[in-house]
C-alpha cells in the first residue's frame, strides 16, 4: 500500500529549499507527495520563527490537526525548522501539542529518516534538538518542486547578530560549502534543464570557500547553457566593488539585487547592529547603479524598532525615495525572545507602528507602480514558470524579477519567451508573446 507525505512550509527561500530536502528524504523512504494532511501518513511542518506572525500561523495549523490525529492515530506529525530550535521551544511545543510525534531542529534535518524509524519503535514523543550545527551535509538529494527554478545553498548560518534577529541563535555560525561541490551541483542542474539558479545563504555574499563569492559567481556564470543566476540575501557591509564588477561583466547574472537596508536612520541602524550607515548604503547603491544602470534593487525595511522616532522614520522614507526600490518587503518590528532588541527600552506603540507601515507601504507601492508603467510597449524576455488556471494565462518573471502574464496555446513552462507588455497592474505585467 502506498504511503503519503504532506509538507507545510513557512518562511524564507532557505526553508522552501529545505522542504525540498525533506521531500527527498521521505521519497527515498517510499512516501509519495499528496496535497492535503487528510491524505497523508506523515505531515511535516517546516517552521519559521523570524517574526511572531509566522510562529502563530504554525501554531494554528498544528492545532488544526488535533482531531485528525485522534481519528488517525497511525498518522505521524513532525515539527522541524527554526521554531523548535529556539531555547525551550521544543518543550513548549510538546506541552501545547502532545499529539505531535517528532520535534527536531535546523541542525538535524538530515537525520529525519532515522528519527522517523526511531519514532515508529516508541510510543512517546521523540524530541531531538542538536545545539551544535556540526558539519555541512553534502549528501542531500532534494525532491525539487520549483522547476524551472532551482535553489542552491552555498552557506549556512550567520555571524552578524543584528539586535532584532533570531537567525544566529537558530541557524548557528556561518559555514560555507565547498566551491567545487557548488559548481558541480549547478552544472548538473543546468544539464537537467533548470533555467534559473538562485544561490542561497543567510548572508550569501559573506561566503568563504576556496573561492571568494565574486569568484564563485564568475565560475558558475561560465557554465555552458542558457540560464539565469541570482543570489540572496546580501548584507550591505559585505557588498563589494569586486562583486559589482562580476555582476556587470557576466550577462547570466541578473541585474536584480536584494540588498536589505532595514532603516534609513543612522541611530536605528546602530541600535540594530547593522554595521553600516545610511550614507554608506547609498554610496554602494550609487556605485552599483553607475556600473549597472538598469539594476533593479529590492530591500527589507522595518518600522517601529525600539526607540524609532518620527525623525528616524522620515529618514527611512527619504532613503527609499532616493534609491527608488523596485519592490520591498516591509515589516513592523517583531520582538523575538532571546535577542538584544527584545530587552530594549522605548518599545514603539502598536498604533504608531501601524500608521508608519501604512505610509511606507504606500510609498513603495507608488514606486513599484511607476516602474511597472515604464514596461508598457516594451518587449521583455520572460522565463515561463507556471500556468495560472484562474486567469487562464502562463506566468513568469523577467530578469529584474517583475512578474508577467501571457496567453499561449502550447505549454511554455521552462522556456524563455519574448513578451510585448500591454498592461501594467502594480507589480505585475500582462502582454502578448511575439
Amino acid at each position: 500500500m502506498d504511503k503519503f507525505f504532506h509538507i507545510v512550509t513557512y518562511g524564507c527561500q532557505m526553508n522552501v529549499h529545505e522542504s525540498e530536502k525533506i521531500a527527498g528524504i521521505l521519497s527515498e523512504m517510499g512516501y509519495k507527495s499528496c496535497e492535503s494532511p487528510e491524505e497523508a501518513d506523515i505531515v511535516v511542518f517546516n517552521t519559521c520563527c523570524i517574526r511572531e506572525n509566522a510562529e502563530n500561523h504554525a501554531f494554528g495549523n498544528i492545532g488544526m490537526l488535533k482531531k485528525l490525529k485522534a481519528a488517525r492515530k497511525d498518522m505521524l506529525i513532525a515539527v522541524g525548522g527554526c521554531l523548535p530550535q529556539q531555547m525551550n521551544k521544543a518543550e513548549n511545543l510538546h506541552e501545547k501539542f502532545p499529539y505531535v510525534d517528532i520535534i527536531f531542529g535546523t541542525h538535524n534535518l538530515h537525520n529525519l529518516k532515522g528519527l522517523i524509524e526511531k519514532k515508529l519503535k516508541m510510543r512517546k514523543t521523540l524530541i531531538e534538538i542538536e545545539d551544535s550545527e556540526g558539519e555541512i551535509c553534502e549528501d542531500d538529494k532534494p525532491l525539487r518542486t520549483s522547476y524551472p527554478n532551482a535553489w542552491v545553498n552555498i552557506m549556512y548560518g550567520c555571524n552578524n547578530f543584528c539586535s532584532y534577529c533570531i537567525v544566529p541563535y537558530v541557524r548557528g555560525r556561518e559555514r560555507s560549502r565547498d566551491s567545487r561541490k557548488i559548481i558541480e551541483e549547478v552544472r548538473s542542474l543546468v544539464s537537467e534543464g533548470y533555467k534559473e539558479i538562485t544561490l542561497l545563504g543567510q548572508n550569501v555574499n559573506s561566503y568563504k570557500g576556496e573561492l571568494t563569492f565574486p569568484q564563485l559567481l564568475k565560475e558558475i556564470a561560465d557554465i555552458d547553457g542558457k540560464f539565469r543566476l541570482r543570489f540572496m540575501t546580501s548584507h550591505p557591509k559585505d557588498f563589494s566593488p569586486e562583486l559589482i564588477k562580476v555582476m556587470a561583466q557576466n550577462p547570466k547574472i541578473c541585474h536584480c539585487l536584494h540588498l536589505p537596508v532595514q532603516s534609513g536612520s543612522d541611530a536605528i541602524l546602530k541600535a540594530m547592529n547593522r554595521k553600516y550607515t545610511a550614507g554608506q548604503y547609498l554610496e554602494k547603491v550609487e556605485m552599483l547603479k553607475k556600473a549597472i544602470p538598469d539594476c533593479a534593487i529590492t530591500t527589507d525595511l522595518i518600522v517601529g524598532f525600539p526607540g524609532e522616532t518620527d525623525e528616524d522614520f522620515k529618514a527611512t522614507l527619504e532613503l527609499a525615495k532616493k534609491v527608488n526600490f523596485a519592490s520591498a518587503f516591509t515589516f513592523v518590528y517583531s520582538k523575538r525572545e532571546g535577542t538584544v532588541a527584545a530587552k530594549m527600552p522605548n518599545q514603539v506603540p502598536e498604533e504608531v507602528s501601524k500608521a508608519r507601515i501604512m505610509e511606507l507601504v504606500e510609498l513603495i507601492n507608488s514606486q513599484t507602480r511607476a516602474l511597472s508603467q515604464m514596461y508598457i510597449g516594451k518587449t521583455v524576455e520572460i522565463l515561463c514558470e507556471d500556468y495560472d488556471s484562474k486567469r487562464g494565462l502562463y506566468m513568469g518573471r523577467d530578469e529584474y524579477g517583475r512578474m508577467g502574464y501571457f496567453a499561449s496555446q502550447k505549454n511554455l513552462i521552462g522556456q524563455f519567451v519574448n513578451v510585448r507588455i500591454e498592461h501594467a497592474n502594480g507589480v505585475s505585467l500582462t502582454g502578448e508573446v511575439v
